[in-house]
C-alpha cells in the first residue's frame, strides 16, 4: 500500500484535498493511505510515508524536509498552487504516484 503524507500549517485545509484524493484513488483502483498532517507534527509520519506533498503556504519547508529525509529515497515536492487551490484530488493523486514510481 502506498502511503501519501501532505503537510499544510495546521493540517486543516489539505483536509478536503485528502478527501479529494481519497474519492479518485478509489475511482481508480489504487490502494494507498492519504494522511495530512502539520508542519509542527510532520516529524512524528514523515518517515513512514512514500511521498511527502507539501501545501503551497508551507513551500518554505522543502529544503529542510529534502535535507531531513537525504538518503532515505523519499520523495519531497510542492503541490502545485492551481491543484492546490481547486482541490484537484486527481491531479494531486496522479503526481503522488508518479513520485512514488520513479524514485
Amino acid at each position: 500500500m502506498k502511503k501519501i503524507l501532505l503537510v499544510c500549517s495546521a493540517g486543516m485545509s489539505t483536509s478536503l484535498l485528502v478527501e479529494k484524493m481519497q474519492e479518485a484513488a478509489i475511482k481508480k483502483g489504487v490502494e494507498c493511505s492519504i494522511e495530512a498532517t502539520g508542519e509542527s507534527d510532520v516529524k512524528n509520519y514523515i518517515n513512514d510515508a512514500d511521498v511527502v506533498l507539501l501545501g503551497p503556504q508551507v513551500r518554505f519547508l522543502l529544503s529542510q524536509l529534502k535535507e531531513n529525509l537525504a538518503g532515505s529515497n523519499i520523495p519531497v515536492e510542492i503541490i502545485k498552487t492551481v491543484d492546490y487551490g481547486t482541490m484537484n484530488g486527481e491531479k494531486v493523486l496522479q503526481r503522488a504516484l508518479e513520485l512514488i514510481e520513479n524514485k
